[in-house]
C-alpha cells in the first residue's frame, strides 16, 4: 500500500508532464540563441574575418600586376572595410583606405603595427597573420601581411572589434525577446498539453470504469491526433470482446448448469423409483439403463470441459503421426450404426480411396466426430448426413454437410463460441454437450490447418476443414539389365 502512495507521489499526470516539456524546450532555444548572439558573437566573427584576410590576400596577389590595381585597392578597402597598404624594402608604399579606422600603418606612433609589419618582412615566409591590440585606438586588430615579390609586400589592416555595440543592443534586446518568449510559451503550452492530454485522460477515466466491471464504455475517436484515434478503436474493439466473453460466460455457465442438472434430475428420480417401488425386472432394468446413459452423457460432459480446457491452454501436445483419412472416416461412421437401423438416419460417404495424412490421429477422429454429431443434431426431416472428400493440388478437403435449416450470415463467424445458439433459449443436444464446435476449432487451429463453414437458409449447412497432403513417395523403378548382365544370368 505504501509503495502505490509513494509511485502515485512521484508520478506526474500527463497535462503537467507535457506542459513542462514545452516549457524546458522553450528556454533550451532561449538559452542556445543567447550562446550564439551574444557569447559566442566575437568569436564567430574573428574566425570569419580572418578567413575574410585570406581572400582578400588572394585577391591582392592576382589583381597586383593589373593595370587597374590602384583602382582594385580601393574597391577592396572599400567593400571590406579594412586597411590595405603596398609596401617595398627600399621604403616607397602606397596605402589605400576605404575607412579612417584603423589605417595607420606607417605612423610613427604605432609601433605595435610597424614592429609586426618589419617582422614579417624579415621572416622571409609569403603569408603571415598577426593579432595584437592597437596602441592608438586599444583595440583588437588583425594584421594580414603576403609576400607579392621579392621586395614588395602587402598588408591588411582590420580591427576585431566592431560588434562590442552591437553585442550590447543584442544583450538587450534578448532581455525582452526571453521574457516575451516565456510567457508566450506558458499560454501556449498550457493548451497544447491540454489539447492533447485531454483525450489520454478521459480514455483513462472509461478504462478504470471497464477495469471495475463497468463494460458499457465507449472511448471517443475523434481526436484530432491520429495515434490517439487508433488506440481509441482498438479499445472498444476489446471492450466489444469483453462484452461478447462475459456474455458468453453468463450462457456457459446457465448452459453447463442445464445440461449437468438435467441428468443428475433424472439420475435421483430414477434411482428412487427403483428404490420405493417394487418392480419388475424389465422395468428396474430400463430404469437402470436410463441411469447409466444419463451418468456417461454426464461423463462426456465433463471430458469435454477437460479437453476443450487443454486445448485452450495449449498443455497437450500433438501426437503427429500418418493414417489413412478414408478408414479413419469409415471407423468413426460405425458408431451410428445403431442410429442407422433404429432412427432412419442415413450417412453417406462414397470415398473408397485410401488418403493418407499426417495429424494427431485421436484428435482428428475428434473433430470429424464432433462435425457429424452437429449435423445430427441440426439436419432436416430426411435425417441425411453427407460427409464428402475433395482433394485439390495440395491438400483434401473434408466435408460435412446437413440439410437443415441452415445458419443467419451474421452468426456464421459466432458459432465456433462455446454453447453458442442462434437462439438464446438452451436446448439440450440429442448428441454431444454444446462444445462440439469450439473443440473442432482449437483441435483444427492448434494443426494449423484451415476451416470454415458455408449455409443457406433452408438448405442446410456444410462444415469443411482443410488437411495438407503428405508428398506422395517415389515408386521404386527396376531398369533393363544390360546384355553383360543378362550373359551372367
Amino acid at each position: 500500500m505504501e509503495w502505490g502512495i509513494n509511485l502515485k507521489s512521484k508520478s506526474k499526470s500527463l497535462h503537467a508532464k507535457i506542459w513542462s516539456y514545452l516549457i524546458l524546450f522553450s528556454i533550451v532555444i532561449l538559452a542556445s540563441l543567447w550562446l550564439v548572439q551574444v557569447i559566442f558573437l566575437n568569436r564567430y566573427y574573428e574566425w570569419s574575418k580572418t578567413m575574410e584576410m585570406s581572400h582578400i590576400a588572394d585577391r591582392i596577389v592576382s589583381s597586383y600586376n593589373s593595370e587597374d590595381a590602384v583602382s582594385v585597392l580601393d574597391q577592396i578597402s572599400y567593400e571590406r572595410g579594412v586597411c590595405v597598404e603596398i609596401v617595398t624594402t627600399d621604403e616607397t608604399s602606397y596605402s589605400s583606405n576605404g575607412i579612417d579606422r584603423g589605417c595607420t600603418l606607417n605612423e610613427k606612433n604605432n609601433i605595435e603595427t610597424v614592429l609586426y609589419k618589419r617582422k614579417f618582412i624579415r621572416s622571409g615566409e609569403k603569408r603571415a597573420q598577426y593579432i595584437y591590440t592597437n596602441p592608438v585606438f586599444h583595440n583588437k586588430t588583425i594584421l594580414y601581411g603576403v609576400k607579392l615579390e621579392s621586395d614588395t609586400y602587402a598588408f591588411i589592416m582590420a580591427s576585431l572589434e566592431p560588434l562590442g555595440a552591437t553585442t550590447s543592443i543584442l544583450a538587450s534586446q534578448l532581455v525582452y525577446v526571453t521574457i516575451g518568449v516565456l510567457l508566450l510559451s506558458f499560454v501556449i503550452a498550457y493548451f497544447i498539453s491540454k489539447n492533447i492530454s485531454k483525450p489520454i485522460v478521459q480514455m483513462s477515466r472509461s478504462a478504470k470504469r471497464m477495469g471495475n466491471g463497468i463494460l458499457n464504455v465507449h472511448f471517443d475517436t475523434n481526436s484530432s491526433i491520429e495515434e490517439i484515434n487508433e488506440l481509441a478503436v482498438t479499445l472498444n474493439k476489446m471492450n466489444a470482446e469483453l462484452v461478447k466473453t462475459d456474455e458468453l460466460r453468463r450462457d456457459l455457465m446457465a448452459n453447463v448448469s442445464h445440461d449437468l442438472k438435467t441428468p443428475l434430475t433424472m439420475i435421483k428420480a430414477y434411482a428412487e423409483m427403483i428404490r420405493d417401488l417394487d418392480q419388475q425386472k424389465e422395468k428396474k432394468d430400463a430404469h437402470l439403463n436410463v441411469i447409466i446413459e444419463e451418468a456417461d452423457r454426464l461423463n462426456v460432459l465433463v471430458n469435454d470441459i477437460l479437453n476443450l480446457s487443454k486445448l485452450q491452454s495449449n498443455i497437450e501436445e500433438l501426437n503427429m503421426e500418418e493414417f489413412d483419412l478414408t478408414e479413419c472416416i469409415n471407423t468413426i461412421l460405425k458408431r451410428y450404426d445403431i442410429l442407422r437401423e433404429k432412427e432412419g438416419y442415413q450417412f453417406i460417404f462414397k470415398q473408397t480411396k485410401p488418403l493418407m495424412i499426417q495429424a494427431d490421429r485421436a484428435k482428428m477422429e475428434q473433430v470429424i466426430y464432433n462435425l457429424i454429431n452437429n449435423a445430427i443434431n441440426y439436419t432436416g426431416k430426411d435425417n441425411k448426413v453427407t460427409i464428402k472428400v475433395k482433394e485439390s493440388k495440395d491438400s483434401i478437403r473434408v466435408q460435412i454437410i446437413d440439410t437443415g435449416k441452415g445458419i443467419k450470415e451474421e452468426d456464421l463467424d459466432v458459432i465456433w463460441d462455446r454453447y453458442y445458439k442462434s437462439s438464446k433459449k438452451h436446448k439440450r443436444n440429442a448428441f454431444g454437450t454444446g462444445l462440439g464446435l469450439s473443440i473442432v476449432k482449437n483441435v483444427l487451429e492448434h494443426h494449423h490447418f484451415n476451416y470454415g463453414v458455408t449455409s443457406k437458409i433452408n438448405k442446410g449447412t456444410t462444415f469443411f476443414f482443410d488437411v495438407p497432403k503428405q508428398p506422395s513417395k517415389p515408386k521404386k523403378t527396376r531398369t533393363k539389365p544390360t546384355k553383360k548382365e543378362k550373359s551372367n544370368d
